[in-house]
């Protein structure tokens, strides 16, 4: 492959990782919102609301996006596939930069939709140790479930991760941020998805936790024979 075409893989990867993050903060700003408004103060209803659509994006999402970038829209899975030697760490870097601002944008896209402020400042804060610890369940079992399909059934990871994400904003205390591009754009956001800023750190540190030791058990549990 020539330079000039592997600079455009290399572009349509950054861009469907870019728009990928994108619709997916979209996605779930907007669902919050929308899920917040419509249900009376019911906050079951919309939390039912917001995990149906953040699912169902992510089946949509990469399925569309996945033959391209591999649909990762998530720093720690990136992070997952440099620690298995599956992409460089250039291109990682470039992934989560663009995953961070895609979804950022995401963001800013849902609070036009819906006549907001474009920029607001989370208020929500969630920092107790038992949040720390249910980031660190969500992020293991997401990048353990990514790892098992991607061993045995690609094309089951769409379907796989949509599901579990639907999941587990239910079974999880944390509601199942389980990204830190997503948790550091959900703290533009004073609706029912936001994030205090303070909040984020020990939320990314767990995240990162979780990455790596599904990734140690995903390299000894599937390991190629």
């Amino acid at each position: 492959m020539d330079a000039e075409s592997t600079h455009s893989l290399s572009l349509a990867r950054l861009g469907a990782e870019a728009l990928g993050a994108a619709f997916l903060l979209a996605t779930v700003i907007g669902s919050g919102i929308m899920g917040d408004e419509l249900s009376g103060g019911n906050v079951a209803i919309a939390l039912l609301a917001n995990s149906l659509a953040t699912g169902g994006i992510l089946v949509v999402l990469i399925w569309m996006f996945g033959p391209i970038s591999g649909a990762h829209f998530n720093p720690v899975v990136t992070l997952s596939f440099l620690l298995q030697k599956k992409i460089s760490a250039g291109e990682s870097l470039a992934f989560i930069i663009v995953q961070i601002i895609g979804g950022i944008a995401g963001v800013v896209m849902a609070h036009a939709m819906f006549g907001q402020d474009l920029f607001q400042a989370s208020t929500t804060v969630r920092d107790s140790s038992h949040l720390i610890f249910a980031e660190v369940v969500a992020t293991f079992g997401l990048v353990l479930v990514i790892m098992g399909c991607v061993r045995f059934r690609e094309e089951a990871v769409g379907v796989a991760v949509g599901l579990y994400i639907m999941a587990a904003y239910w079974f999880t205390a944390s509601t199942s941020f389980a990204n830190p591009a997503v948790t550091i754009a959900r703290t533009f956001s004073d609706t029912f998805a936001g994030i205090q800023f303070a909040s984020i750190p020990w939320f990314i540190v767990a995240q990162i936790v979780g990455s790596v030791l599904a990734t140690l058990v995903a390299v000894t549990l599937f390991k190629e024979d």
